[in-house]
């Protein structure tokens, strides 16, 4: 019969399956099992097996049974027992060649490029280990018993309620903390928008964008409209019959520039005549560097606005936090599509962050990320003026990357030989919408370089590499 024995209450010793069967008394289906775990590995040398009177305790022999099995294994030099040190497998105990395992080799990782500079992704080297442990542990020790069962799908209250006093205070955005849902990015946030079915298309979007994000609206059934872009922003006069628009009034991603104060009111008057609705990106809204960041156009009617935030940019991709603050008609129908349960943004991760955010660690890090990546965008600009300077730096001084504006007809030459030098970069016909060309889009060439990608050592070397990848004038 097969029996199994759990850690004892000491503490002492380590969890084993074993299997008390074959001929002979308990003493005898003991050590045969006990041998058979050490000579096929499962024991290994070194292992401090539990005190007889515990595994008896655990396996319901007496404990005779056990002391004279460990007694016997001790003899044969299967184990070793030391006053003080407990019953241990002996060290020169090695199990059978043929039982031991040979470790799998994982399949050798792919190459990445010498330098990245991708846009998308923050300097992961700058993530505040220690205040985010801090907020970790400080929210983990306080949290509630209910915190460990399943999650409200709006998101935890204190989370909420942090969001709504920092969204207010940095981004001029207005919303309580009931008309916050978190989630766990903005792809998540479109998810639940439209393949939720609580919004609808025709949806506006500008005219260079990410290719997930009109994939996925795709998918969703919803036919996207692309609107013109300038140095104002969306050319929001455009718009039609469309149910709505999603922009990236802050910093336009990926041409850089905000969306100008008579659009942002322009868009708001169109929403209320057409009882349509605004989806505002704010990506990268804090990292403004010539000046204050831009506020929310949620600011100006909450009723037609739908801000949606995340911390992939100003902490890191790898914590899956985002939120959506969002006109009281749209609360229900956003939760009926995200379930009963929370089962996408892990609750401790979402104490964790209303922690950061109450004490002032998630605003020094901004402060701290803010300062470094203007540094690399200056440092960006000189080397173009010194070493290419018929390549120009456009949009304004804000987010993590800069679009380089290069001569016609030189885009995709110039992406091929970036890559054959070992620099990862976009070329910005790769954001280009489909359909732009129907609304007689200009397509520049340029170059989409993510200055916050590589680490504080790498980023000279990666400057030194794309300088060498430009056309001569």
């Amino acid at each position: 019969m097969s029996e199994s024995w759990v850690n004892s209450a000491e503490g002492i010793g380590a969890d084993l399956h074993l299997e008390l069967s074959g001929p002979g008394g308990r003493r005898a289906a003991l050590i045969r099992a006990l041998r058979d775990a050490v000579r096929s590995g499962r024991l290994a040398p070194g292992t401090r097996l539990p005190p007889y009177r515990s595994l008896a305790a655990d396996l319901g022999v007496a404990r005779n049974t056990v002391a004279d099995a460990y007694a016997e294994l001790v003899a044969e030099g299967w184990l070793t027992a030391r006053q003080g040190s407990g019953t241990q497998v002996a060290e020169r105990a090695e199990p059978l060649r043929h039982a031991v395992r040979t470790p799998v080799k994982a399949p050798p990782r792919a190459r990445g490029p010498r330098h990245d500079l991708r846009q998308g992704t923050p300097d992961v080297s700058g993530f505040p280990r220690a205040d985010w442990l801090a907020s970790y542990r400080r929210a983990v020790q306080q949290a509630p018993n209910e915190v460990f069962g399943p999650g409200d799908p709006a998101g935890r209250v204190e989370l909420r309620e942090a969001l709504a006093e920092y969204l207010a205070r940095a981004r001029g955005v207005r919303c309580d903390p009931d008309r916050i849902v978190i989630c766990s990015g903005f792809a998540h946030a479109l998810r639940l928008l439209f393949e939720g079915r609580v919004l609808r298309g025709p949806l506006a979007v500008e005219a260079y964008g990410l290719p997930f994000h009109r994939e996925l609206l795709t998918g969703a059934g919803v036919r996207t409209v692309p609107l013109p872009l300038d140095e104002d922003g969306a050319r929001v006069e455009r718009l039609t019959r469309e149910r709505g628009v999603l922009l990236t009034p802050a910093h336009q991603f990926p041409t850089g520039g905000p969306l100008h104060a008579d659009r942002r009111a322009a868009v708001i008057d169109w929403a209320r005549a057409r009882g349509a609705v605004v989806v505002e990106d704010d990506y990268d809204g804090e990292f403004r560097y010539d000046r204050k960041p831009v506020g929310a156009v949620q600011g100006l009617d909450p009723e037609r606005v739908i801000f949606v935030g995340s911390v992939s940019k100003s902490l890191s991709p790898a914590v899956r936090l985002g939120w959506m603050v969002l006109p009281g008609e749209y609360v229900e129908g956003v939760l009926a599509a995200k379930g009963e349960r929370e089962a996408w943004a892990s609750v401790l991760d979402q104490l964790c962050l209303a922690d950061f955010l109450a004490r002032g660690s998630y605003d020094r890090h901004v402060r701290r990320m803010r300062q470094r990546y203007r540094h690399r965008r200056d440092r960006l600009v000189a080397a173009l003026a010194e070493r290419a300077p018929h390549v120009e730096v456009t949009g304004v001084a804000a987010g993590l990357h800069a679009v380089l504006r290069l001569p016609p007809g030189t885009e995709a030459a110039t992406v091929e030989r970036a890559g054959r030098l070992g620099v990862a970069l976009d070329g910005l016909a790769a954001f280009r919408h489909p359909g732009a060309a129907e609304t007689a889009v200009p397509a520049p060439d340029g170059l989409v370089v993510g200055y916050a990608t590589p680490s504080e050592h790498a980023y000279a070397a990666a400057l030194d590499a794309l300088c060498a990848t430009f056309p001569d004038p």
